[in-house]
């Protein structure tokens, strides 16, 4: 934090200049955030409530929903703020935390995502084997896992980031504060901030895309052997949303992360930043939990246990 004295405090952009624009994109956003609190509050309640959801594939959406409702917690009420007030300061300790925040969860979130393509990639083409590979000390040991790769990751990103010297500008050219606004406005040398960027994106990133692809195309091939049409059709309406929103997910924070310092375009940065920091946790509720059946079912359990 020495280096980074001459910069005292930070201004964050807002959605708009216009007030009209503003307000607009800020009561959007609140709803968005609303409803994704909502929607994975409704996951974790059930999920805890109902003891016959007690599988390794609920155990790891509950721990999604959690994590979820913290990542849009991170940016969304802050930035609603801050352009409905026109409070547009934030101290450097505070942008350290939230870039902290930001980039240990969407490290969780990949590997989540991770697992729980690996969840159903054996509940599918290995059903025989799902009690020996699935169980309970094996889901809390990836979960922990996830978690201390995350952390390390995040504190090694963030005490890099703020080694810097930042003396040209305090303007973060973003709505929140993430590493690739700071390294722009940094008067310091910042290519080994981009080299462990680089590397960090193929080594976790990579990977985990790659495993969930390989995993969705086993699962698709074994379906497709399934003589049921209905079965067939139900897997596909599963399998590609979770592929679409985990490539929105992915393609966005990477082109946002990993683009070259040339002309900031602030508008498409802010845009994308939306896709892989608003929308996952807004999405992942409809996509994973409230199309299947057991959840509906287990909302009815638990609302009619609350009104009787």
């Amino acid at each position: 934090m020495m280096n980074s004295t001459m910069v005292t405090e930070f201004l964050l952009e807002v959605f708009a200049e216009s007030w009209e624009l503003r307000i607009l994109l800020s009561v959007l956003f609140l709803l968005v955030y609303l409803g994704s609190l909502f929607g994975n509050l409704i996951i974790i309640i059930v999920t805890t409530v109902d003891q016959t959801l007690n599988t390794p594939m609920y155990f790891f959406l509950r721990n999604l929903s959690i994590l979820d409702m913290g990542f849009v917690s991170v940016t969304v009420p802050n930035a609603c703020i801050n352009s409905l007030t026109d409070h547009r300061n934030i101290s450097v300790a505070g942008c350290a935390a939230q870039i902290f925040l930001v980039f240990f969860c969407s490290c969780v979130e990949i590997q989540f995502l991770t697992t729980m393509a690996q969840d159903r990639y054996v509940a599918i083409c290995k059903p025989l084997m799902y009690p020996v590979i699935m169980t309970h000390q094996f889901c809390v040991q990836m979960t922990l896992a996830s978690l201390l790769t995350s952390l390390i990751l995040a504190s090694v990103h963030t005490s890099k980031t703020f080694q810097l010297s930042f003396c040209h500008s305090n303007i973060v050219p973003q709505f929140f504060c993430d590493i690739p606004s700071l390294l722009r406005l940094s008067c310091s040398d910042t290519f080994n901030n981009k080299l462990l960027l680089l590397l960090s994106a193929i080594g976790l990133s990579g990977s985990c895309f790659t495993f969930i692809a390989v995993s969705y195309v086993r699962i698709l091939s074994t379906v497709l052997k399934v003589p049921v049409k209905g079965e067939r059709g139900k897997a596909f309406s599963t399998c590609v949303p979770h592929i679409i929103v985990v490539s929105v997910f992915l393609s966005s924070g990477a082109y946002v992360y990993l683009k070259p310092p040339a002309i900031p375009e602030i508008i498409e940065d802010m845009t994308l930043s939306v896709f892989y920091t608003i929308v996952p946790p807004f999405l992942n509720p409809i996509i994973y939990s409230l199309r299947n059946k057991q959840i509906k079912e287990a909302v009815k359990k638990v609302i009619f246990r609350f009104l009787s």
